[in-house]
């Protein structure tokens, strides 16, 4: 069979390294991809948020699956065109992506149906913001209600720092029309967990737990990014614990969208954060992490194509998962400069030197240049995936394949991974 990925990140490379595995497909087509992908696909220069020409793309070349990576097209209603043209597609409809698409919509369907979150409130006036965060004790989380690429979550620490951000978000368009329209809520403590599951709009398979880092620099500090890196599994949490915060924090939320007659069928992640008061949801996003599709797919050894496939036929027939019982750990090398301005073009060397099998290079901001060097394109640039028998072995795999690849104003972050080591003793 034919397979259309939509994307060009270091998670569609994880999907089209997963997906070259299976013995059902033949042919992968990748669009727009990277130069990490020519490996295992055919690159097609189509943007993801150029439907149209997706659509007859994959009409023209009988394409049996199209998997969506990023969040934008399935917002745009990439799925709803596929669909309505008798393409199989895997992810959730225009309607069921408002869940990522809107943090406003999303927050009110957890209140709606009793979902643990943070106390919060909707603002599209800067003045009713602010008259709202001088009433309160900070620190505060203010987020842009649309998509601003994993990047439109700010904590403010003072009741200034709030205004400054609503002023910047609400009436400066720091994060154009996204942030047009502000939640504000409650700040919580805790160890970030991400749960990510396979649903059919009724049945749901949870995968392996992770857990992502987002602050740019060691020991979580600097400004929010869309990951500098992830583990899977967090030992911190047992399978029993794991069934309850499906039970508590997605099932819910996946009823009542059936219930709406807008079922979600796709891959569902929810962010949450594990607290004094038990889990407490942070997000939905409506596809695979990045980068924690990068820490747990290379530790899924079932064939995920069948799985993509029932669900866009809108049943959900696998029972169960199959796992690598080791741990896995991801790093992101990132351009200097990110998640701010940074330049781009610059070569990247030693990736030829990676030849362990337990080490995966995911490319992310890649492209090849005419005389076959490959150079960087965006803020993260690569991911180092590794396996081991231990916490311990993939850290040391992960942090050794890092220091054999290089390109100017490379850095990355040295602690991934380092709640794992401290919790446990592990030196």
């Amino acid at each position: 069979m034919k397979v259309l990925v939509v994307g060009a990140g270091g998670r569609e490379h994880a999907l089209v390294w997963k997906i070259s595995k299976s013995p059902l497909v033949t042919k992968i087509f990748v669009a727009p991809g990277n130069a990490g992908m020519e490996e295992f696909a055919e690159c097609v220069d189509i943007a993801v948020d150029q439907i149209e020409d997706l659509c007859d793309f994959a009409l023209e070349q009988k394409v049996d699956l199209t998997v969506v990576g990023p969040e934008l097209p399935l917002t745009l209603g990439i799925v709803d065109a596929f669909q309505k043209l008798g393409l199989k597609v895997f992810g959730p409809s225009q309607e069921a992506a408002k869940l990522e698409g809107s943090k406003a919509f999303s927050k009110e369907l957890m209140l709606q149906v009793g979902v643990p979150t943070a106390r919060f409130q909707i603002f599209n006036n800067v003045n009713e913001a602010k008259l709202f965060i001088v009433d309160r004790e900070p620190p505060f989380v203010i987020k842009a209600d649309g998509l601003a690429g994993g990047k439109g979550v700010l904590i403010a620490s003072s009741c200034e720092e709030g205004i400054q951000v609503v002023n910047q978000m609400i009436q400066n368009r720091l994060f154009g029309e996204a942030g047009k329209r502000v939640v504000i809520e409650e700040f919580f403590t805790g160890d970030e967990l991400s749960v990510l599951l396979f649903t059919d709009g009724e049945k749901i398979i949870p995968l392996a737990s992770s857990q992502d880092h987002k602050r740019v620099f060691d020991d979580d500090q600097g400004p929010n990014t869309g990951g500098m890196g992830a583990y899977s599994p967090c030992p911190f949490v047992s399978d029993e614990e794991l069934a309850d915060i499906v039970d508590r924090c997605a099932r819910p939320v996946i009823q009542e969208l059936k219930r709406q007659e807008t079922p979600y069928r796709g891959l569902l992640y929810v962010g949450l954060i594990m607290t004094e008061k038990g889990p407490q949801v942070l997000e939905y996003n409506v596809r695979f992490g990045d980068p924690e599709a990068q820490a747990i797919l290379p530790r899924l050894k079932t064939d995920i194509v069948p799985i993509m496939l029932e669900i866009a036929n809108g049943k959900l027939e696998t029972k169960t998962l199959e796992w690598d019982s080791r741990p896995c750990i991801t790093v992101v090398m990132a351009s200097r400069g990110y998640p701010g301005t940074y330049q781009s073009g610059f070569k990247i060397t030693g990736l030829e030197q990676i030849k362990s099998n337990d080490v995966v290079v995911f490319h992310a901001g890649t492209t090849r240049e005419p005389n076959r060097d490959v150079t960087t394109s965006g803020g993260r640039v690569l991911n180092v995936s590794a396996l081991g028998d231990t916490f311990k072995e993939a850290r040391d795999r992960v942090y050794e394949a890092l220091q054999k690849i290089s390109f100017e104003g490379a850095f990355y972050r040295k602690d991934i991974g380092k709640r794992v080591f401290e919790k446990t003793g592990v030196k």
